[in-house]
């Protein structure tokens, strides 16, 4: 397991345990923890359809590039911000610990 802390959209800190070795990403991470009301976060499943999940990375660590539809998603969504990211694509690695996440506004 990882530690990564997610602030959730009260703006209270969580530092939780991130399990490397179970193929999850920030979205189903944020739901196991129920940090966000329930069907707040993740509404399409985690497909990069939605922005439901999108949060703002607040530290320097070393994610994936955005994909193609998480971009179009982003352009398309509200409250992005230049450290936007959706966290349904961002898994879960061991290469992420210590990463720090703001939840967006609903």
């Amino acid at each position: 397991d990882i530690k990564i802390t997610i602030i959730d959209r009260e703006g209270v800190r969580h530092e939780v345990d991130a399990p490397t070795d179970m193929n999850m990403n920030i979205m189903e991470l944020v739901r196991a923890y129920e940090l966000a009301p329930e069907g707040t976060i993740g509404i399409c499943g985690g497909m990069a359809m939605c922005a439901s999940c999108q949060c703002y990375i607040l530290n320097e660590v070393p994610l994936q590039e955005k994909t193609p539809d998480e971009e179009a998603m982003l352009w398309e969504a509200f409250n992005v911000k230049d450290n936007s990211r959706l966290g349904c694509q961002i898994a879960i690695t061991p290469e992420i610990e210590g990463l720090v996440l703001e939840l967006a506004p609903e």
